[in-house]
């Protein structure tokens, strides 16, 4: 999980206030941000569509951040659902990345450690069914999934992004997880599986 600003670095809520009166103070959330926000949406659209999106996730954060409630110290959730839904946008792109994954061909092992190795062999083995299980899902389902696996927010701050109760977050999620894995046979591929249900 991702750690929001420390004490010693000034926290985001504080970076939009400034932004009011000086508006470079806003380039400090791009620092601090973009590279999470591009590796999410990369894996949601490819990082062909990815620079864009997170391109258009500060310019719409930017033009709406007098509206930002400044009670909200760590503006990763507020981000994240803004980039969610720049997604949602690009929905034919997500499926056709999701058609394209089931239809490649599985790579084969890589030189590394033993456990490394045939943790990266099942994983790409189940990639064309994890790929369908994806496509499959309904978008406010597989948006909160994403969020909690890809973008590494937690349940309350999911439910911030995406501007639903914490209850929808977990329901939501669990629909997913259990499609997910009734596509993928019942099992879980691998053992540190983001999706799989906490213990």
């Amino acid at each position: 999980m991702t750690v929001p600003p420390t004490t010693t670095q000034e926290c985001d809520a504080d970076l939009i206030e400034s932004s009011l009166l000086d508006p470079e103070a806003f380039a400090a959330l791009f620092d601090r941000y973009s590279a999470m926000l591009f590796r999410y949406v990369s894996r949601r659209l490819g990082p062909e569509a990815a620079e864009d999106v997170v391109g258009e996730t500060f310019l719409a954060a930017f033009s709406k951040r007098r509206r930002y409630d400044l009670a909200h110290r760590d503006a990763r959730p507020w981000l994240f659902g803004i980039a969610t839904k720049l997604v949602a946008r690009h929905h034919r792109t997500e499926a056709a990345r999701y058609r394209a994954l089931r239809r490649s061909p599985v790579d084969g092992p890589v030189e590394g450690p033993a456990d490394r190795v045939a943790a990266g062999v099942t994983a790409s083995a189940a990639r064309p069914a994890l790929a369908a299980a994806l496509a499959g899902l309904p978008r406010r389902d597989l948006d909160v999934l994403l969020l909690v696996a890809w973008g590494d927010l937690a349940y309350e701050e999911v439910a911030r992004a995406l501007g639903i109760p914490v209850g929808t977050v977990r329901s939501r999620l669990n629909r997913a997880r259990r499609k997910v894995r009734a596509a993928l046979g019942g099992t879980n591929p691998l053992q540190a599986d983001p999706m799989a249900e906490e213990a």
